[in-house]
């Protein structure tokens, strides 16, 4: 389904490419396993299930692990009356709204398409911003929704479940089973190995992948509502305000930093630090964002 939401070829070039290096990596690892007799059918099924049911339920697992829940028209009406505003813009069907009470100013997107998504927003992100930084982030979340990233981001992480599932295979069944009888190797030891090897390696394409998805939604944010200052001035005001939570209530948002529109609690550092972290770093979020200002001749 099409939307006014600026197109990126860069975007769909890093998906093509991760997709492929995903799968040729989920072919060698298969490969792997059945060369080593291992029954992976059952693994295999058991991961499939875990996909297909995040897949579908999504939506409602994040607004339940993160206290959302979907508001009104008549509760929400200045939170409602934006989004519709916004989906009118991108010519997109509305998402159905949440709220989650926390004081960690934040917000997120999730939802297999367009026509089953939710947009949610906390308590605390609503008392700190200003309507048009607001609307920057609406923006930047219904970019989210309208180029599919949640699916795209849960069929990316299938092959790291298989290998996290296998890891716990090989820990729980014949680790110490040689693969001969013979002294060689044993076979659960040469699974787990290979299995952590997938799943590092998968898991550094997914977050690379994740990094550049946030940099597209803000660039097509940006140029949905003409504002890349109002988008700028909300991720310096969020990053600044996280400073100011307590600890505990950080920690406890941390798990779902991938979901966010800016992480809880962000890894200082780049090097090995950098290529773990879900979320480009601010400077480069406020670099894009301050040359699509200059492209559009004002803020």
């Amino acid at each position: 389904m099409s939307t006014r939401f600026a197109s990126d070829h860069g975007l769909t070039r890093r998906m093509v490419v991760t997709m492929f290096l995903l799968g040729l990596l989920y072919v060698v690892f298969v490969g792997v396993l059945i060369a080593l007799g291992v029954g992976a059918l059952t693994v295999l099924l058991l991961a499939g299930g875990m996909l297909l049911v995040q897949y579908f339920l999504s939506d409602r697992i994040a607004l339940y692990a993160m206290h959302g829940r979907e508001v009104s028209s008549q509760e929400a009406p200045e939170l409602h009356a934006m989004i519709d505003r916004l989906c009118a813009m991108a010519d997109m069907p509305k998402p159905r709204v949440a709220i989650a009470d926390s004081d960690v100013p934040n917000a997120f997107a999730t939802g297999r398409n367009q026509r089953h998504s939710v947009v949610c927003v906390t308590t605390g992100l609503l008392r700190r911003l200003e309507p048009q930084e607001l609307e920057g982030v609406l923006a930047h979340e219904l970019s989210h929704v309208a180029h599919r990233d949640v699916a795209v981001m849960t069929i990316a992480s299938f092959l790291g479940i298989v290998a996290g599932l296998m890891t716990r295979f090989a820990l729980y069944a014949g680790f110490g089973r040689s693969r001969d009888n013979q002294g060689g190797l044993p076979v659960g030891l040469i699974i787990m190995l290979v299995s952590i090897l997938v799943y590092a390696v998968s898991f550094v394409l997914t977050r690379a992948l994740s990094r550049y998805r946030e940099l597209a939604a803000d660039r097509a944010g940006a140029l949905l509502t003409q504002r890349p200052s109002a988008l700028a001035s909300a991720l310096t005001k969020v990053t600044g305000e996280m400073a100011r939570i307590p600890s505990r209530d950080l920690r406890e948002a941390e798990p779902f930093n991938a979901f966010y529109f800016t992480p809880a609690l962000a890894k200082g550092g780049g090097g090995l630090a950098s290529l773990f972290a879900t979320h480009p770093p601010l400077s480069r979020r406020l670099e894009q964002l301050g040359r699509i200002s200059a492209e559009l001749g004002r803020g």
